[in-house]
């Protein structure tokens, strides 16, 4: 088996090479992005099939990233021990599972219950794709490695909306499922066949307190934006939510700070690379998939577009994405990570904020233009942010990194989701006519309920459906609107962070550069020397270093 020299260690890459890796990496990781995107071309076929709410098509769409978000940093670290392929594989089995019993769904609370299984096994896979390919590649070629892998974490959701909508064209929303399953199953085997088993050298105690309290925060961040968009703001439950998820996010940094090996070290976020990073990569896919959530319904519900024709056209996102990440590396090398971060979060903005200006009759070519802009910015933040957060850990921290960076953009994407879903549904409804109650009372709920709900009501109205399905679209866009005026505002803001705390160039963080190195195997006893003291020794060294 070829050997080859990555980090100064002997390693392994699999049969197929590191074009194998790279396969079998990138495909178990385009099946867990495209996961969270796919489902949304079925949004309005849920809505009137299920009869499902836009609170419960959030939670259809949010149950998945939120455990996903909530569990992926703890099973990073759990793989960084046991093994890197062995729990990917075994995450592929548990979503293929989720995935076949999604597809027997006749209700929307089974349905979310499925897809937060899902979210589970996407929580296993998702860290093993970045950390073995950052293990696994020789230094030379790991930038390259990681902006490979990042253009496909974002053109991902296309492929799987195109995926889908193909799928939707001739079935019904159950055929996405079914077909997840399978691909799921496919991973599992290329894994098994193309990838070495990798881990960490270094042993050390897993991190309970630190995996339950994040998972907390994180969960009840969440619930608490949807319910409360759904409840109101000062419900209980609400409240309450909001007061854990601050308790549990003080108790990651209090028990974090205390610990010998926490899971996540809270002095991390003091390095410039891995704080700018994190921002970036946590605010990018906020906006990404909020807007895949409420932009994936203008084309459907606005425009009227098929699903497939919905995919079709976002296809510019993706065939912007994925060379403006390739040539990335190039940019920040020559201009530095200070400069092409924030420039990526200010074209995101431009995208987010050319799309305030639609109204309902303003057709494809000027979302186009919009689409343009943005897969630009998504290109340069998601390479910078990704690498970034990678080359501030050493290589036994690998898994770490990487689940990281996969917590940022699953913790963006499920607020994202929750965010704009929220702000979309509050402007709706407000922007409803007043007279709904002459409608029936059933039907005056569907409309109040949801857009597509709303235009299937019309639909059927008789003389008062062309009026009341004007109001409807009127109403989607101010929704609409809003969501865009959010996000671009948010995106701003971390564009002029990450341009203050974001590394000058020519300095990288090097935290834990004394760590020992990765290891293929376990026996490889030799590099399992370092104590606990020599890493914090290490870490703090960099960190204070690396401080402005």
């Amino acid at each position: 088996m070829k050997m080859l020299e990555s980090n100064s260690s002997a390693v392994r890459t699999g049969r197929g090479g590191q074009s194998g890796v790279l396969f079998a990496m990138c495909l178990s990781l385009v099946l867990v992005v495209a996961s969270v995107s796919a489902l949304n071309l079925a949004l309005p076929d849920l809505a009137v099939e299920l009869g499902a709410t836009n609170s419960a098509l959030t939670w259809i769409a949010d149950g998945y990233t939120v455990a996903l978000a909530a569990l992926v940093l703890p099973l990073g670290a759990l793989g960084d021990r046991i093994g890197r392929r062995k729990v990917l594989i075994a995450g592929n089995v548990v979503f293929a599972a989720a995935a076949v019993f999604a597809a027997c769904s006749s209700s929307t609370s089974h349905l979310i219950a499925c897809r937060v299984v899902m979210g589970l096994g996407a929580a296993m896979i998702m860290p093993g794709t970045l950390s073995t390919i950052t293990a696994v590649l020789p230094k030379d070629r790991k930038d390259r490695g990681v902006a490979i892998w990042s253009g496909f974490a974002a053109a991902g959701a296309i492929i799987g909306m195109l995926a889908a909508g193909g799928l939707l064209e001739q079935f019904s929303w159950k055929s996405i499922f079914w077909a997840s399953g399978a691909t799921a199953m496919a991973c599992a085997l290329a894994a098994l066949l193309l990838a070495p088993e990798t881990r960490s050298s270094v042993k050390e105690h897993f991190d309970f307190p630190g995996a339950a309290t994040t998972a907390l925060a994180v969960g009840a961040l969440v619930y608490g934006i949807i319910e409360g968009n759904d409840r109101g703001w000062t419900r209980p439950e609400v409240l309450a939510a909001f007061a854990v998820a601050v308790v549990a996010l003080a108790a990651y940094v209090v028990l974090g700070l205390r610990s010998r090996h926490p899971l996540l070290d809270p002095r991390l976020f003091g390095l410039r690379g891995f704080g700018a990073g994190t921002v970036a990569i946590l605010v990018q896919f906020m906006a990404v998939f909020g807007f895949f959530f409420v932009g994936l319904q203008f084309l459907q519900l606005i425009l009227g577009y098929s699903p497939l024709h919905s995919a079709v056209a976002l296809i510019p996102v993706a065939a912007v994405v994925l060379p403006t990440s390739v040539v990335t590396p190039r940019l920040a090398q020559r201009l530095g990570v200070k400069a092409v971060m924030p420039a990526g979060l200010l074209c995101l903005a431009g995208g987010m904020f050319w799309l305030t200006l639609l109204h309902a009759d303003s057709g494809y070519l000027p979302f186009l233009g919009a689409l343009v802009l943005a897969g630009a910015g998504i290109g340069l933040t998601s390479a910078t942010g990704t690498s970034s957060i990678v080359d501030s850990l050493g290589p036994d921290s690998q898994g770490v990194a990487s689940a990281m960076n996969d917590t940022a953009r699953e913790v963006g994407s499920a607020i994202g989701i929750a965010l704009m879903g929220s702000v979309f549904s509050s402007h709706y409804r407000s922007a409803l006519p007043e007279d709904l109650s002459r409608l029936p009372a059933q039907a005056a709920e569907t409309v109040h309920h949801s857009a597509a709900g709303g235009l299937e009501v019309a639909a059927h109205l008789g003389a008062q459906g062309p009026a009341l399905a004007a109001a409807v679209r009127d109403a989607f866009m101010s929704g609409f609107t809003s969501a865009m005026e959010v996000i671009a505002a948010i995106l701003a803001v971390a564009a002029i962070v990450c341009a203050v705390i974001a590394p000058r160039p020519g300095r990288k963080a090097q935290a834990a550069a004394a760590q020992p190195h990765w290891s293929a195997e376990p026996e490889a006893a030799t590099r399992q020397q370092a104590t606990a003291l020599d890493r914090d020794t290490d870490l703090l060294n960099a960190s204070t270093a690396d401080r402005p």
